[in-house]
């Protein structure tokens, strides 16, 4: 796993050779689920369908950190579906970007970060960016996950 996490703008994480999906919910409760529902009608009938479970459960943690973390009144989701990967980006109105994935899985009385936790140990790589330079307007997460199912054990 890969982590990337910066203050100012990086390139996007959305590869140019697939197809882009984009959703705009309002910052409520069944946000979370409605982003679900949404990222399984794309892959269900897909090469990609093996990848369905893990990809519906970082989809609901990241939206759900949106809901619960920030008073944003909207959630922007871009999900990129190529050959090889799907990449998914949560973005919001705050500024506030989650912490390096190392200081997430220390502490193991923490009441919050698993599901941070959870995207780490599923993405073949996940970050964060804050966009607006000096005076940041808002962030997005974002995760990116092998066309393949995880193997098993």
């Amino acid at each position: 796993m890969t982590g990337v996490h910066t203050a100012t703008p990086s390139a996007s994480p959305h590869r140019h050779d697939g197809e882009d999906y984009r959703l705009s919910l309002p910052n409520t409760s069944r946000s979370a689920g409605i982003a679900r529902h949404f990222v399984t009608s794309l892959l269900t009938a897909s090469p990609h369908s093996g990848i369905v479970d893990d990809l519906r459960l970082c989809v609901t943690e990241v939206v759900a950190n949106a809901h619960r973390h920030t008073g944003t009144s909207s959630i922007r989701l871009h999900v990129t579906v190529s050959p090889e990967q799907v990449t998914v980006s949560v973005a919001d109105d705050a500024p506030w970007t989650p912490p390096p994935a190392d200081e997430i899985r220390s502490g193991p009385g923490k009441e919050s970060g698993r599901g941070l936790v959870l995207l780490d140990a599923l993405a073949s790589a996940w970050g964060s960016d804050v966009c607006g330079c000096c005076a940041p307007s808002h962030k997005a997460v974002w995760f990116t996950l092998p066309a393949t199912a995880r193997a098993t054990s």
